[in-house]
């Protein structure tokens, strides 16, 4: 199948030149794409290159009110739960991003099937057609970052980057190169990372570049060195660099984040402050996150700010680094803000 080439699948197509049309009207409103399976969630997989296309939906029943959200890949979730009453079906289309593996670029946590796959969750899923076209020439944002961000594989875990697409239009897709695990060194030197990712950035392609939360040791050359480099690469392949500082750990003394939850490392290098300056004496838009999630979990305190992370009485595990899904979306919106705040070209194509 040629990636330029036009996939189509509407429900009951298959025998509607056999059968008189109003038979052929009630398949159409019962049956699913041959590509699609169950009832909640409907899960469709659909055999295609890795790349990215425009996925059109028709969401909702011509028979029963639905509740419809939709996700692809790896738990990377692309619409919000739309509501529809009997009769009404709402046409919308995402572009979505194709990996092999799907998840995280390493395979951590398992590397999924080969092509697209797209759930459809919600409380009552329902959709009535899908198209999925190979899209042409899409702004990509790429994330390369760590697991704060990634499209981590299993629940409870949640990174900011897998609720990002909620987010974008069509027209614009985020391609979630990030990967748990990884300090700004250990990006650029494995070779299914940076050395994959920077021969795919276009011009004028993004790339928002997040670390700290493993460069527990790394020295503020260092450091300051590794972000210089991936600014460069990202420059040569004529895409537009954005540094994020990294998101706060839950740590508290009183009411205040510790010196450790806002990224001062174990050999006293304030992570963020180095990514301000560079930032700043290269021309690079920073996204300061740091600022940004201190100020959210600070106005929360210490106790309702668990929400945002992992806990034992709602998840099974205490983690005060990585989000729940709660807590990515919130830290997924303060990127946005950032976002509209640089007027970066992914701007217009913000919901």
């Amino acid at each position: 199948m040629s990636l330029r080439q036009r996939v189509v699948i509407l429900a009951g197509l298959a025998a509607a030149t056999l059968v008189p049309a109003p038979v052929v009207a009630a398949a159409v409103q019962k049956a699913l794409p041959a590509q699609c399976s169950g009832t909640a969630p409907i899960k469709c997989h659909f055999a295609v290159s890795p790349g990215n296309y425009d996925v059109t939906v028709g969401l909702g029943s011509t028979t029963k009110a639905a509740v419809t959200s939709m996700s692809v890949e790896a738990r990377r979730q692309v619409l919000n739960a739309v509501s529809t009453t009997a009769g009404q079906v709402v046409s919308t289309t995402v572009t979505v991003n194709v990996r092999n593996p799907e998840g995280q670029p390493t395979g951590q946590g398992g590397t999924g099937t080969a092509g697209l796959d797209i759930t459809f969750g919600g409380s009552a899923p329902a959709i009535g057609s899908l198209t999925v076209t190979a899209a042409a020439s899409p702004l990509v944002t790429y994330l390369a970052g760590d697991s704060t961000v990634c499209d981590q594989p299993v629940a409870p875990y949640t990174g900011w980057g897998q609720v990002l697409p909620t987010s974008v239009r069509s027209g614009a897709v985020i391609a979630n190169y990030a990967d748990s695990g990884e300090s700004s060194g250990s990006f650029l030197s494995n070779s299914k990372l940076f050395p994959t990712l920077k021969p795919l950035i276009k011009s004028k392609d993004l790339v928002l570049i997040q670390f700290g939360h493993n460069d527990k040791q790394t020295s503020a050359t260092a450091f300051r060195d590794n972000l210089t480099k991936l600014v460069n690469g990202v420059r040569e392949r004529g895409g537009i660099p954005v540094l994020v500082t990294p998101p706060v750990r839950r740590l508290f003394s009183g009411t205040k984040l510790t010196s450790t939850a806002l990224h001062v490392n174990g050999v006293g290098v304030d992570l963020p402050a180095v990514i301000r300056a560079l930032g700043s004496s290269a021309n690079v838009p920073v996204l300061d996150l740091t600022a940004k999630s201190k100020a959210l979990v600070e106005s929360l305190g210490p106790s309702a700010s668990q929400k945002l992370y992992l806990t034992q009485a709602t998840d099974g595990v205490t983690d005060n680094t990585h989000f729940s899904a709660y807590g990515a979306t919130q830290m997924s919106n303060l990127v946005v803000q950032g976002v509209r705040e640089k007027n970066l070209p992914l701007v217009a194509y913000l919901r």
